[in-house]
């Protein structure tokens, strides 16, 4: 019984051992096939499918069956990714897997480093300033930004030369007071006793003593230009070329110093009353307003900062009357919009504009120096003398604009006038510099009042003429008197003939030859009133003092019509050269009263001959009565009339309406001055020649002397029969 069951149970054994095997070798088989083409980074599904690992794929996807393809890394951080780290964090990949990292200057709150997903995200910004990570230098101060810090120049100190401000390296050196030297070319003893106090302040200037440099450099400028001496001497181009050159150099400097000073703002008012006003900031934005007593000024903040790099921002305002002394005479250019607009609306020719200042010089300047066309426009306010504008004047916000090299001028361009009320001018500029309110006086040609100049003049000089040669060639007439009339009439032709060849200063520039016209019609035109009075004193002894001897000499007579008037434009050329010529006309600048060196003299004479005018007249209606008392009173009035009005112009009292001329625009005045004094020379002709008896006789002795010589050489001419004929009477006509 134990053998067949023993061997039963072998057999069964056998079976299983040989089952096992069989499932053996197939499970061999299988991992055999798959370790001999999954690719890395993949494990085998089957004996024909692999899967890559995580954080891996194929270009079919994580499962795949072609022996050719492989897995590579997912970029977990690409820009398909669905992963985010969140702010101030960024996502680093790694192969087959992916951490997040806080950006450069921000940290986790956990001091960790890395996190895996936006829920775990705590990074927050590192202040390196007490961090002790920076390496700023000791002449800097450390700033802390967000996610990194600046090296920032300590307030009075600017980056050395190779450095900027405001970056992790800046290295920076104390502020110096800047270079400001004079204008090459232009020699003045006021202008260098100044930049000998400039070179003062240049070597004893130190930042912490900016304010006071401040001060002590307003209160030089104001001593230089409130006794200029030698500056009002120089050419006009001359002196507005330094005033350009000053208020460039000024600008630069006072811009140094105001960011040297400690504090925010700062106002300084001078014992010259030039007044400062600074504002300075580090930080700003929206509109900003600030200002003083002569100007206001309201701009963009990002306006004044501009492309800075270093320091804060500086806006400031020097206002200065004293600065007109170098900037007057100036001329105003107009851009040619404005000049047609002017043509349009007084339906004339324009031909220029004389400025005259009423307010402050005021600079403006900022940190921002880029400032010739300013992204947004800056709107001012001005203070000025209250003024209402006549006809043919505009008041006007300028500014000064170089002319380069040559000299300076002020403009308008760029510049909108918005309203004036109660001396205040408000005005928008898109670009700044060194602003002022002027009135502006437009010089529009009256056509017809300078068609009745012109043609008056020429027949005053013809007249005139035929009086000069009148007064040389009439014998019976000669005397004191005729001596008198002779050189009127001599002054008068010549100030008319210059008048009418060279008033007009053509090209705006006042030169050599413009102080030339200008001086010879002072000389004459004073000689012609000098003469003018001389016909009163003439008067006076003939008529009053008929009977009290003799008038004055010859010598006399010249010493007084030449002398006198020559003494008066020595004196007036020696105290103020400058005063000859204006940008429009070759004149008197009326300047410093400089006028009134004509005017004066005029004025005084036509009082006296006014005098002497009233009492002849006086004397002619006693005489009148005494002579012939049976006249008849019409006759007598008629007589004395023409008397009386022949003796207005004679005496020069027709200048009475120019005196009282004080608006240029009163057409009446205008109209009337202008008839009576270019027909001055027609007056005297008839006066002295037409209305003199002898004169009348001379002249007509003249003509019948002329008829004689035409009907002789008519009748010679005619009652020649033949050519021999001819040439016997030759002798006698030669004779003749």
């Amino acid at each position: 019984m134990g053998g067949p069951c023993r061997r039963s149970s072998f057999l069964l054994l056998l079976q299983v051992l040989g089952v096992s095997l069989i499932l053996l070798e197939v499970g061999s088989q299988k991992t055999s096939d798959c370790a001999r083409w999954c690719p890395p980074k993949s494990t085998c599904v089957n004996a024909t499918t692999c899967r890559c690992s995580p954080g891996f794929i194929s270009s079919s996807g994580e499962m795949f069956t072609s022996r050719l393809e492989s897995c590579d890394d997912i970029n977990e951080c690409g820009p398909s990714s669905a992963v985010s780290c969140g702010k101030f964090a960024d996502c680093q990949n790694t192969e087959g897997s992916f951490y997040c990292t806080c950006i450069q200057g921000y940290e986790l709150a956990s001091q960790a480093r890395t996190f895996r997903n936006e829920s775990e995200n705590t990074c927050q910004d590192v202040d390196e300033c007490s961090s002790g990570q920076p390496t700023c230098h000791e002449s800097t101060v450390c700033i802390n930004t967000v996610g990194s810090y600046k090296c920032h120049c300590r307030r009075g100190w600017e980056p050395k030369p190779g450095f900027q401000n405001r970056q992790p390296n800046t290295t920076c050196e104390e502020m110096s007071f800047p270079t400001w030297t004079p204008p090459p070319g232009i020699k003045s003893q006021s202008m260098s006793h100044f930049f000998e106090r400039v070179q003062e302040l240049h070597r004893d200037f130190k930042p912490a003593l900016a304010q006071d440099t401040m001060q002590d450099l307003i209160k030089s400028v104001d001593e230089m230009l409130e006794a200029p001496r030698d500056l009002e001497t120089l050419p006009l181009p001359e002196r507005h070329l330094m005033a350009t050159h000053f208020l460039l150099g000024y600008e630069a400097v006072l811009r140094t110093l105001a960011k040297a000073m400690p504090g925010a703002s700062f106002t300084y008012l001078s014992p010259s009353n030039t007044e400062l006003s600074l504002m300075i900031q580090e930080r700003g934005e929206g509109n900003i307003t600030m200002g003083q007593s002569h100007a206001r000024m309201l701009l963009d903040w990002a306006v004044a900062t501009g492309a800075r790099d270093s320091g804060p921002t500086v806006m400031g305002i020097l206002s200065s009357c004293n600065m007109q002394k170098l900037l007057a005479n100036a001329s105003l250019e107009l851009e040619p919009e404005k000049k047609v607009e002017l043509n349009k609306i007084h339906q004339s020719p324009f031909r220029g504009a004389e400025p005259r200042l009423l307010s402050a010089v005021n600079l403006v300047f900022l940190s921002n120096t880029n400032t010739e066309k300013l992204d947004s426009p800056v709107t001012f306010a001005f203070s000025h003398l209250p003024e209402t504008p006549g006809p043919r004047q505009e008041l006007i916000c300028a500014f000064w604009k170089s002319d380069g090299n040559s000299s300076g001028h002020w403009a308008m361009t760029g510049c909108q006038t918005l309203g004036t009320r109660n001396g205040s001018t408000t005005c928008r500029c898109n670009h700044l510099s060194s602003f002022a309110i002027l009135m502006a006086h437009y010089d529009i040609e009256d056509q017809k009042l300078a068609l009745i100049t012109r043609l008056g003049l020429v027949l005053s000089l013809v007249c005139l003429l035929l009086c000069i040669l009148t007064f040389l060639l009439v014998r019976p007439i000669q005397g004191s008197r005729t001596t008198v009339h002779l050189h009127l009439c001599i002054c008068l032709f010549v100030g008319s003939a210059i008048f009418l060849a060279g008033i007009e200063n053509e090209g705006g520039q006042v030169g050599l030859r413009c102080r030339l016209v200008a001086v010879l019609l002072h000389y004459f035109f004073l000689a012609a009133f000098c003469w003018m009075s001389l016909e009163g004193v003439e008067l006076y002894f003939l008529v009053v003092r008929v009977f009290q001897g003799q008038g004055l000499s010859k010598w006399q007579l010249c010493l007084i019509g030449y002398g006198v008037s020559l003494l008066i434009v020595g004196i007036s050329a020696a105290v103020n050269s400058e005063g000859y010529g204006r940008t429009l006309y070759c004149w008197l600048n009326p300047a410093r009263g400089f006028l009134w060196s004509f005017l004066g003299p005029v004025t005084f004479i036509v009082l006296c001959n006014a005098v002497v005018f009233v009492t002849t007249v006086w004397k002619l209606t006693q005489k009148f009565s005494e002579i012939n008392p049976d006249m008849k009173k019409l006759k007598k009035a008629r007589v004395l009339t023409i008397t009386a009005v022949a003796q207005l112009f004679v005496l020069g009292s027709t200048w009475v309406f120019g005196l009282f001329l004080f608006n240029p625009q009163s057409w009446l005045l205008s109209y009337t001055f202008t008839i009576l004094n270019c027909l001055q020379g027609l007056f005297l002709f008839v006066l002295h020649c037409l209305l003199n008896k002898k004169v009348r006789e001379e002249y007509r002795r003249w003509a019948g002397r002329v008829t004689a010589n035409r009907y002789s050489e008519f009748t010679t001419s005619t009652s020649a029969p033949s050519h021999n004929q001819t040439q016997a009477h030759r002798p006698s006509e030669s004779g003749m």
